[in-house]
């Protein structure tokens, strides 16, 4: 009765049972996978997001396929005055979510079965949009040397004549790398040469440890290009459900992709007005959230440094940006069968490195927005078995 693009194992994998199984039983956990900023204890102007969606023209309902044209502008100034990018706002389509951008442009891209490259590490949802969207998942695969690089290699082995486009996360979930300019310089000469698109999800952009802007791929001009990026990460607001695709490359190829991606957009019109007219106010919130993540990610970060001084034996992934650390651990198993017993003789929620389609076992991912009090007693108790 169902579509085989359904057909996913549904039932609870052993790791989700124990977690079931430990909150049910009302036992302290410590969960260092919390990836919700609304749940981690940081300030938001209530007052003013609420205010935001009390306009009058939210009660006009005015249908624009791509958007609002105050929206877009509001887009627009973000990459304009946060990463000096000049976008046209005719460029710039709104979406609930990024999920829902990557399914405009791979509706845009790709007949049924033709193939996307992704990358490996990076996070589960590509599986599932893949799926959902009727197109065959590759992946190409990013090395670590103290420091991420993308294997080039393996995206030439890649490529056959049903490629149609190069995704790429920037920075990269979990690893925590930027993209450098040779790379960029190698993944346009890759994608010009044989007539690719680059897909790039940049909602972590903004989180670089240091504090200083990165180049954002929105002022990519070599080739055609998604920009997909959100509130989510951005102002730490997941719950006001915006984001958009921002499309930029030669004028021959992002002129018509654009005006088919505003008829799959006018086909669902997703975008409610109220969150539209309160764009500008729900972006300002970026100004007062980023900095709280960036300094509980930066404690969290150096607390978990400090500790591994006293564990050599367990390393800390080198990284520069997001809200993830990724520890490589010496256990002789599974890395889920390590997070299950980590789970239930400690009660430390940590994600599994396979989650991530890391190559090998030893692998676990941490968030470093989670509370500083409960992450670094988690930690504590995670390096306890070493």
């Amino acid at each position: 009765m169902f579509s085989q693009r359904t057909n996913w194992t549904l039932s609870p994998n052993r790791f989700t049972r124990v977690v079931e199984e430990l909150r049910s039983s009302g036992a302290p956990l410590f969960d260092l996978t919390v990836a919700n900023p609304t749940q981690c204890g940081f300030q938001y102007d209530a007052g003013a997001i609420l205010k935001a969606f009390q306009r009058p023209e939210s009660l006009t309902y005015d249908p624009q396929p791509k958007g609002l044209l105050e929206g877009r502008e509001e887009v627009a100034r973000y990459y304009r005055h946060d990463h000096h990018a000049t976008l046209d706002p005719d460029s710039i389509l709104l979406t609930t979510s990024t999920s829902e951008a990557y399914s405009y442009v791979f509706r845009l891209l790709c007949n049924a079965q033709d193939e996307i490259l992704v990358p490996r590490p990076s996070y589960p949802l590509f599986d599932f949009l893949g799926d959902l969207q009727d197109i065959t998942l590759v992946p190409y695969y990013l090395e670590y040397a103290q420091g991420w690089l993308i294997d080039f290699q393996s995206i030439i082995r890649a490529v056959t004549p049903r490629t149609r486009a190069i995704l790429l996360v920037h920075p990269n979930n979990p690893t925590g790398s930027h993209c450098c300019e040779e790379e960029v310089h190698r993944l346009n000469e890759v994608c010009r040469q044989r007539k690719l698109a680059l897909i790039v999800d940049e909602v972590f952009l903004d989180y670089a440890f240091d504090g200083s802007p990165r180049k954002t791929f929105a002022a990519n001009h070599e080739v055609l290009t998604f920009t997909l990026s959100g509130l989510s990460k951005i102002a730490a607001l997941p719950q006001m459900k915006v984001a958009w695709v921002a499309t930029t490359g030669p004028e021959t190829l992002t002129r018509p992709a654009l005006d088919r991606l505003e008829v799959i957009a006018d086909t669902y019109l997703s975008l409610n007005a109220p969150t539209q007219w309160a764009l500008s106010a729900l972006f300002e919130q970026r100004h007062s959230l980023r900095p709280q993540l960036l300094q509980r990610i930066r404690e969290n970060r150096s607390q978990l440094q400090a500790l591994l001084a006293d564990h050599p034996v367990c390393e800390l992934l080198h990284a520069e940006a997001g809200w993830y650390a990724v520890l490589r651990l010496p256990v002789n198993y599974s890395d889920e069968d390590f997070a299950i017993e980590l789970l239930r003789k400690h009660h430390v929620l940590v994600h599994p490195g396979h989650f991530y389609d890391f190559s090998a076992d030893g692998y676990v991912v941490l968030s470093l927005i989670a509370p500083t009090a409960a992450f670094s007693a988690g930690v504590q108790r995670l390096l306890s078995c070493f």
